[in-house]
């Protein structure tokens, strides 16, 4: 696979993931709406000629991953907030992915510190041969270190053609895996660092699904939002705000998500939440790994 894959657009979509990156951290502000960064990142990365790898992710406070903003989403910045903005684009299979948390309390710069800190201590790690195991225990020290814990059970992860999450799991502490990175793999090493115990659970609210099989609906509404979600996402992940632009109803949208998913073709992916509901702060860059090193593209 990697002897194919097209690195030099690898870094055109690194660049531009982490110039909307940028460009959404801008935006994050008290007062302004969470629907509105999403859309405007989004706009972003297709105004430079790239589709969204994934929805613009923006997880406040206890929130660790996978909220986006709703179809009428009214939630606004806090100035009590402590917020993830996770983006990547996408041209043709090339993936992009990085993240970065905003501090709008100025109370947790030490928490967002420490996930900097932790990784940059875990790409220092990042070549071929490395163990995995070795490159989670550069962020767990870091993070005890300062009196916080990872997450456990987030962590980075192998991206290919047209699979954001492949292969690979990189973990946030030596979890004694001793799988070695390889020579020309992209991964993302995604550090998670909580005030909390250090583990995530599903919360009751999903609006992020992914399309992975086929099946014929027997509704007329869930037959046309597969036909949508074929044209225009594939088996790429998308969120309900996207198919809202296309069906009006947020109810049928779901009732007919349902009916997908019974049939075991639609795959969610709740908002996760720190289970002691302590803060969480997120950094993560994409990167290929080398013989000695590894190469940033998300810069």
């Amino acid at each position: 696979m990697q002897e194919e894959y097209d690195y030099e657009k690898l870094k055109d979509v690194g660049r531009v993931s982490y110039e909307a990156l940028q460009y959404a951290k801008g935006l994050v502000k008290p007062g302004a709406k969470v629907y509105d960064v999403c859309e405007k990142a989004e706009e972003f990365m297709r105004s430079k000629g790239m589709a969204s790898a994934f929805p613009v992710n923006i997880s406040i406070n206890a929130n660790a991953a996978h909220y986006t903003a709703m179809a009428n989403d009214a939630l606004q910045f806090a100035e009590s907030d402590v917020v993830k903005v996770d983006l990547g684009a996408r041209s043709d299979y090339v993936l992009g992915d990085c993240a970065v948390t905003v501090d709008l309390s100025g109370k947790y710069a030490n928490l967002v510190e420490t996930a900097e800190q932790a990784l940059e201590a875990a790409l220092s790690k990042v070549k071929a041969g490395a163990e995995l195991n070795s490159v989670g225990r550069e962020v767990e020290q870091i993070a005890k270190k300062k009196g916080f814990r990872p997450i456990r059970n987030l962590g980075g992860h192998a991206i290919e053609k047209d699979e954001l999450h492949a292969s690979i799991f990189i973990p946030n502490f030596g979890n004694g895996d001793t799988t070695k990175l390889e020579e020309g793999q992209v991964v993302a090493v995604e550090t998670f660092i909580t005030s909390g115990e250090g583990y995530v659970t599903d919360s009751d609210t999903v609006q992020i699904f992914q399309k992975t099989g086929e099946a014929n609906p027997r509704s007329p509404d869930a037959r046309k939002i597969s036909y949508s979600i074929d044209k225009n996402y594939k088996t790429y992940p998308f969120a309900i705000r996207w198919l809202s632009k296309e069906f009006s109803s947020e109810f049928g949208i779901r009732k007919a998500l349902n009916e997908l998913n019974s049939l075991g073709v639609i795959q969610s992916f709740p908002t996760l939440v720190e289970r002691s509901r302590g803060i969480v702060a997120q950094a993560e860059k994409e990167v290929i790994v080398e013989k000695d090193s590894c190469t940033i593209v998300t810069k």
